[in-house]
C-alpha cells in the first residue's frame, strides 16, 4: 500500500471508531469494548487497540464477563491494525468463527462535490425511525439507534431525498475533525446509505452520496471514508464511481453462535 493511502486508511480507522461511539463502553487492557445492543455490530463489539500485558485468555475472559453482563455475545472486530498482530490467527486456532467481512474505502479529496440542494435534514430520532422502519428493526433497536446518534461524540448528520413525497434515498455523514496536528481538514464518514427497493437503479444513491460529500466539504472536510460489505457489489461499484479507493478489509470473530445468527 502506498504511504499516502496507508496514512488515509489509518485515519479512516480512527475516524470510524470515533463515529461509532456507543453509550455503553469499557476498557480492558487497551481493548475498547462497546456494549450497546442493536443491529450495528460496531456498537456491540471489541476493538483490540493494544496488545496488553495479560495473557490473551485472561483478556478474553474479562471481555466475556462484560458482554455477558450486558446480555450480548462476545464479538471481536478484526482489522489490519488489531493487537496483538496475530490475534486473528490465535482466535482461528481456538475455533472462533469468522463472519461479515467488510471493506473500508477512502476518498482522498472532495474536490468537485458542491451541490447540496436535494438534501432534507432529519433529526437523530427522525432518522432512526425512518431507517428502522425500512430495515424492519424492532422498537428497542430503533430506540437504541436514536440514543447512539444523539450521544455520539462525532455528530451524525442525517438527510433524505424525496420527490413528490416519496423517499428516494437517505443517509448520514459524520465529520471527524482529526488531530490538531492534521491541518488538511476533517474526514467525513458516510453511514447507513439506503435506497428503497422501488427506487433502486435510478441513480438516487449516487446523487445522495455526492450531496453528502458536498455538504461535508462545505463544513470543512477534505477527505472521506465509508464501510461496505464485501459482497455488496452494487454499492462498491457506486462508490468507485464517486472516486473511493479500497483501503483495507475487516471482519468479525466470535465463538458464540448468537453473534452471526
Amino acid at each position: 500500500m502506498a504511504p499516502e493511502l496507508d496514512a488515509l486508511a489509518r485515519r479512516a480507522e480512527l475516524a470510524g471508531l470515533n463515529a461509532a461511539s456507543a453509550p455503553r463502553e469499557a476498557q480492558v487492557e487497551g481493548w475498547l469494548l462497546r456494549l450497546s445492543p442493536g443491529k450495528a455490530k460496531r456498537s456491540r463489539c471489541v476493538n483490540a487497540l493494544a496488545g496488553g500485558t495479560l495473557p490473551l485468555g485472561e483478556i478474553l475472559r474479562r471481555c466475556r464477563a462484560s458482554f455477558s453482563q450486558a446480555g450480548l455475545p462476545l464479538i471481536l472486530r478484526i482489522t489490519p491494525f488489531s493487537q496483538p498482530a496475530d490475534l486473528d490467527d490465535q482466535l482461528a486456532a481456538e475455533g472462533w468463527t469468522r463472519f461479515d467481512p467488510a471493506d473500508v474505502m477512502v476518498l482522498p479529496a472532495l474536490d468537485g462535490f458542491s451541490d447540496t440542494s436535494e438534501l432534507i435534514p432529519l433529526s437523530p430520532v427522525e432518522y432512526a425511525v425512518l431507517i428502522g422502519a425500512l430495515r424492519g428493526s424492532s422498537a428497542e433497536e430503533i430506540e437504541g439507534h436514536a440514543r447512539r446518534l444523539e450521544q455520539a461524540s462525532v455528530p451524525h448528520q442525517a438527510f433524505k431525498m424525496e420527490q413528490d413525497g416519496a423517499l428516494l434515498a437517505c443517509g448520514q455523514v459524520a465529520i471527524d475533525p482529526g488531530p490538531e496536528e492534521t491541518p488538511a481538514g476533517g474526514m467525513a464518514g458516510l453511514f447507513d446509505i439506503f435506497t428503497p427497493d422501488d427506487q433502486r437503479g435510478r441513480g438516487h444513491g449516487f446523487r445522495l452520496c455526492a450531496a453528502l460529500l458536498a455538504e461535508a466539504r462545505r463544513q470543512g472536510a477534505s477527505s472521506a471514508y465509508l464501510q461496505v460489505g464485501t459482497d455488496n457489489a452494487t454499492a462498491q461499484r457506486l462508490y468507485v464511481r464517486l472516486g473511493f479507493l479500497q483501503a483495507y478489509r475487516y471482519h468479525y470473530r466470535s465463538d458464540d453462535p448468537r453473534a452471526w445468527a
